[in-house]
């Protein structure tokens, strides 16, 4: 499916075609390596700014490195461990302005400067994060969150 490349004016609107765009993507499919593949892709072409974007997967009671866009990454991460394992422990979004400030960030790509982690709930338990990172320190703020947060939900609504 051909997605075009728009640039808006503001975040609101940028999210509300991802998320318009992540409905076309997925509604069809019923394979959530495909979806989450795709998803990952949509993040990639369509925000700026980005150097990561993908999936960790709950596996055995760890993150497992599941779809994404970017550099190789680190395959698997303990509840509590980075930005991802606080993210499933603490059981909300995390939002890193700055991760070299961030006593227990994990360096996979040392260009990222700035993270958000989304935490993926299906039936009260988490079962993912999306998590996303930025060579620019302070890329990430509540408009992001909101909007990733809907993308998420959007998504749990196809996979799992």
């Amino acid at each position: 499916m051909h997605v075009e490349v728009k640039k808006f004016e503001t975040k609101k609107e940028t999210y509300a075609y991802l998320n318009e765009q992540l409905k076309l993507q997925v509604k069809d499919i019923r394979n959530d390596v495909a979806n989450m593949a795709n998803a990952s892709a949509l993040i990639y072409l369509l925000l700026d700014d980005l150097n990561w974007a993908g999936f960790y997967l709950m596996k055995d009671g760890a993150l497992a490195l599941g779809p994404f866009q970017g550099k190789p990454a680190v395959v698997d991460i303990a509840v509590g461990a980075g930005v991802c394992g606080t993210c499933v422990k603490e059981g909300v979004t995390q939002v890193v302005k700055d991760v070299h400030c961030c006593c227990n960030h994990i360096a996979c790509d040392i260009s990222s400067a700035s993270e958000i982690v989304v935490p993926m709930y299906k039936d009260g338990a988490i079962v993912g994060v999306l998590d996303m990172d930025s060579p620019y320190p302070g890329r990430f703020d509540d408009e992001d969150r909101e909007g990733l947060e809907q993308f998420v939900e959007i998504l749990l609504k196809y996979i799992f």
